[in-house]
């Protein structure tokens, strides 16, 4: 099968980050108090920020896919996508014209103990397999 012209190499037309956290001013306050107070962290959160903001490093090799890439909290995702995540965030999903697919688990991202490079180098051979 032919690559459509929107699809990556692939055949991903999207690869979307979902984070194990809602978004806006509330959900990252309960981040935080989560994560400093209670220990409680999200794998996904650890890969594209550093403390104060974003990693530099998540956003070159992330622009360097070829795929579009979305990062989205719980509450920022259309039904469908919040059905098939349904439990399992923090996680990568694939959409290509096959569906949604779960490329990466939070168990995959936890392995890389926050690291761009390891984390990037899960996500080509998910996305190759």
């Amino acid at each position: 099968m032919t690559p459509r012209s929107d699809e990556g190499p692939s055949g991903i037309t999207r690869l979307v980050g979902v984070y194990n956290a809602d978004g806006g001013l509330m959900g990252e306050l309960r981040y935080l108090v989560d994560h400093y107070l209670r220990g409680r962290s999200c794998s996904l959160c650890d890969v594209t920020h550093s403390p104060i903001r974003r990693k530099a490093a998540w956003d070159t090799q992330a622009a360097a896919l070829g795929i579009p890439f979305e990062l989205r909290h719980l509450n920022e995702l259309d039904p469908p996508l919040a059905d098939f995540v349904a439990g399992r965030a923090a996680c990568i999903v694939a959409e290509s014209g096959a569906g949604l697919t779960l490329l990466l688990d939070n168990d995959a991202i936890s392995s890389t103990h926050g690291d761009v490079d390891e984390f990037f180098r899960l996500l080509r051979t998910a996305v190759s397999s």
